[in-house]
């Protein structure tokens, strides 16, 4: 039997074989081959016999019975995440990025102006003879408005175009279409005054 042979012969008692079973085969193969002891063959074959047999030693059956005790009684080792409390029936998708608009030019050539300002509410005051005696007797004035302007609005542009405090307004709706509001003042103001310093007397 050559080293070929004695050699796959080896190989397959290998994983079935003990520890002192493969040293002797690991002898039996240097003595069919003597030639191994004057060859840098012998340094190979015989590292190669010490890895193989100490890659099949066996472990020792007490130590491998401790090591798994130890595992079941250390628990797991991974750490368990902790459950999420949910306080709502309803799924519901993450917030997503949403950035300011930032647009390369205008969509529009010029912005959209306040459509009901101070000066839109306020058309004019009216002059009638009504509307003067209003002025005279009940400290009111008399204004024609716009007609989307309610009584809160009307009373803020008074404010802002006179500066006068207004104590009540009431509107109502002419047949022409047109709304018209009674401004009443309060006592710390005269209507008569407020009415020279706009011009209608």
């Amino acid at each position: 039997m050559n080293l070929a042979d004695n050699m796959l012969d080896f190989f397959s008692i290998l994983q079935y074989e003990s520890c002192s079973v493969i040293l002797v085969r690991a002898v039996e193969v240097l003595v069919v081959c003597p030639f191994c002891f004057v060859s840098m063959d012998f340094y190979v074959v015989f590292m190669f016999l010490l890895i193989a047999a100490d890659s099949t030693k066996k472990s020792d059956p007490k130590a491998q019975a401790l090591k798994t005790a130890k595992a079941v009684k250390s628990g797991p080792t991974f750490k368990k995440k902790a459950k999420k409390i949910r306080t709502s029936v309803t799924f519901h998708r993450p917030r997503t990025l949403k950035k300011d608009r930032n647009p390369k030019y205008p969509r529009i050539s010029a912005p959209p102006r306040h459509k009901l300002d101070h000066y839109q509410i306020l058309k004019y005051p009216l002059t009638t003879e009504s509307a003067m005696k209003k002025i005279e007797d009940n400290n009111t004035l008399v204004f024609i408005v716009d007609i989307r302007a309610d009584k809160k609005k009307i009373k803020d542009a008074v404010k802002k175009m006179y500066d006068i405090q207004t104590k009540k307004v009431n509107t109502l709706i002419r047949p022409d279409g047109t709304k018209k509001a009674y401004v009443r003042l309060t006592p710390d103001y005269d209507a008569l005054d407020v009415a020279n310093k706009i011009g209608i007397i």
